[in-house]
């Protein structure tokens, strides 16, 4: 009996896979919805009554349902770069002379759509899908497998025969009517709409609930097969073992035997894309054969074998009805354009940035003026130009207003920058809004429980003022608050305890001292071993330290004169936030750079510049903050300037690039 029931769960799940196949690759169906419908129950009623025969990739699990508490990082086993982009045909030009220079024979080209949505890469084995991972940085991202398998036009189940382990990338995304019917859903519930089909289609990749993503109707493309044994010679080839195997390739996408016959293909979709029922940003050309691929290899954070050409925005005029102010975190004032609503791009835009009062002058904006407005990345909107010729005569220029639309306070514009700023930090509402929003933040505190809506409730009801008041919370005040149970409150209160647990960097960070980033913070923690010694010294001790310039110091300094900002730091020790440094957990790895003295110098692509640094001290070796004699190499990254200079000046310095200093570790130069 076990066997007769076991033998009929895996026929329905064949079967399914099967009708998956034929409606999403195919688009061949050959029963109704209705039916499917059917046999998609039967197998759910089967597979509850029997547990035992549990599959994680079986057709059921499509509609979602598990909660993914976090998202794990997890390392890409091969790096996922990123494209060059290049803006016109001249560009175009200069990439096929490169390839020829480095390939003396034919070159055939394969043309894709660019979707506009978020990059994915997934794991199959053994003709199952095993693990779902974001972009990410390119060398890790997060693992979201559960969310992914919600997704129809995702294979759980390969067809035929298939490689054993293999990676395919794509892109998630979401098309303009599943976008459209999602922000009738927000509209009808009172909440904000979404911008735009993409930033919705990556946010939607994060919901805890898979069956809450398996709503939002996501749609999924693959257009890259990765592995370490490739069973074809072209990229073509592969596009067509793996739509047999069962993935969805786009069919737009077309070989091309050579550059004029690229030219075309990106010339009709052009003219074309806005009725295509997704977004794209341009055209994705790749060298079709893998060994010519392989020939032109890599730069140190693109394939030159591969290129990106991006459509020029399209520009709409339209009219402006107000210009409005924002107040931001740090107290930054951003002028808004609110317009005429006018459809660009695929969808309507209501608003533009205008970033600051150089940018109105420069426009020589008046009130209602009619505007010309584009998409920067066909993204977001600004404002390139006014139509004069539209003009009232009798219409006024807008001036740039003098006090805060929030608080009234005098703003201030500070010599050689273009923005202004709301000088009353403390008791702004939006500043300190945003001030413990970013206390709270994952780089941070890291307190997930605490969101924003909640974070601007607790402060309308006078419970909170600045991040020290988080730690004297109690449960019967947040029960009262919209939207809030009794375990939604508990796990407030649980997240707000966990936090004292976190270093003294991420809380330096966190405090929000003005110019004091996430990677200023470090340094600082690296050298002041408690937030005391911080506010001692002075802003020549503070200059001393690598990347802080006078700008932070005066920041700093000015930060420990405020009485307020020192009661919140005594009310923090108080209350066992860490405002100090811990033991050091540093792992030595090797001795390899011992005696050896590093500067990082550039835009890295491989690590950021603490991640490198690290490394240094984790094989032995001394990181310096100046170019010296005393400097025994010097690592450059892109734009490298004075300290590569002074560098090559000295002449007893060894330069490096990145894949130099890794070779260098591994000890293979």
């Amino acid at each position: 009996m076990s066997e007769n029931i076991q033998k009929k769960i895996e026929d329905l799940r064949e079967e399914l896979h099967q009708h998956n196949y034929n409606y999403y690759t195919l688009d061949e169906p050959i029963i109704s919805d209705f039916e499917f419908d059917l046999k998609l129950k039967e197998l759910q009623e089967l597979e509850k009554n029997h547990p035992e025969f549990y599959d994680s990739n079986s057709p059921t699990l499509r509609v979602g349902g598990e909660i993914t508490k976090n998202f794990p990082t997890v390392q890409h086993q091969f790096r996922m770069y990123s494209l060059d982009n290049s803006y016109d045909f001249n560009d175009l030009e200069d990439w096929e002379k490169r390839i020829f220079k480095a390939i003396d024979e034919p070159v055939e080209f394969v043309a894709e759509l660019k979707y506009d949505g978020a990059s994915i890469s997934i794991l199959y084995e053994n003709g199952q899908l095993s693990q779902a991972v974001t972009r990410g940085d390119g060398f890790q991202g997060d693992e979201i497998t559960a969310n992914v398998k919600t997704i129809s036009d995702i294979p759980m189940v390969l067809k035929g025969d298939v490689p054993e382990r293999f990676f395919m990338r794509g892109e998630i995304y979401l098309t303009r009517k599943n976008f459209d019917k999602i922000n009738e859903r927000r509209a009808e519930e009172g909440l904000d709409l979404f911008m735009n089909p993409r930033n919705t289609a990556s946010g939607s990749l994060k919901i805890q609930d898979s069956g809450e993503v398996r709503k939002r109707g996501l749609s999924a493309v693959l257009y890259q097969f990765i592995s370490n044994e490739v069973p074809a010679q072209t990229h073509w080839e592969l596009l067509q073992k793996a739509k047999d195997w069962g993935f969805r390739i786009s069919d737009q996408a077309k070989l091309c035997s050579n550059m004029d016959e690229v030219k075309d293909f990106i010339n009709y979709w052009d003219s074309k894309r806005h009725e295509l029922p997704f977004e794209i940003d341009g055209i994705v050309l790749k060298v079709n054969s893998l060994k010519q691929q392989q020939q032109l290899g890599y730069t140190a954070k693109s394939p030159r074998w591969a290129m990106a050409y991006k459509f020029k925005a399209e520009k709409v005029e339209t009219e402006l009805e107000k210009v409005t102010y924002q107040v931001g975190r740090t107290g930054a004032i951003t002028p808004v354009a609110n317009l005429k609503p006018v459809l660009l791009a695929g969808t309507v835009v209501k608003r533009a940035s205008l970033h600051n009062e150089d940018i109105i002058k420069k426009l020589g904006l008046h009130e209602n003026d009619f505007v010309y407005v584009e998409k920067g990345g066909e993204i977001i909107p600004k404002i390139v130009g006014v139509n004069t010729e539209k003009r009232n005569p009798e219409s006024p220029e807008i001036q740039y207003i003098t006090h805060c639309p929030e608080c009234g306070t005098e703003l201030v514009k500070i010599e050689d920058q273009a923005i202004h700023f709301c000088p009353n930090e403390l008791h702004c509402p939006p500043q300190v809004i945003g001030r413990m929003i970013h206390y709270v933040s994952r780089k941070a505190l890291n307190i997930e429980s605490l969101g924003q809506e909640t974070i601007a409730q607790l402060y309308r009801e006078k419970l909170i003022e600045n991040p020290a008041d988080f730690y004297v919370l109690k449960k019967e005040q947040l029960l009262p608050l919209e939207r809030m149970a009794e375990k939604s409150a508990q796990n407030i209160l649980d997240g707000i305890e966990k936090s004292k647990e976190i270093p003294f960097e991420k809380v330096l960070f966190g405090i929000g001292i003005k110019h004091v980033g996430e990677t200023v913070a470090k340094k600082l923690a690296k050298n002041f071993e408690s937030i005391d010694a911080l506010r001692e010294a002075t802003a020549e001790e503070l200059t001393q330290v690598e990347d802080i310039g006078g700008k932070i110091a005066e920041s700093i300094t000015e930060f420990f004169t405020n009485q307020e900002n020192l009661l919140m730091i005594e009310r923090l020790k108080s209350y066992g936030v860490h405002l100090e440094k811990g033991e050091s957990t540093n792992e030595v790895l090797s001795n390899t750079l011992e005696n050896k003295t590093f500067l990082f110098t550039g835009k890295l692509t491989l690590f950021t510049r603490d991640a490198a640094e690290e490394i240094v001290e984790k094989h032995g070796g001394k990181n310096i903050s100046a170019v010296s004699k005393n400097l025994n190499y010097l690592v450059v990254g892109e734009k490298a300037g004075s300290k590569l200079k002074k560098a090559q000046e000295i002449g007893t310095i060894e330069i490096l690039d990145e894949q130099g200093f890794l070779e260098l570790i591994e000890g293979k130069r």
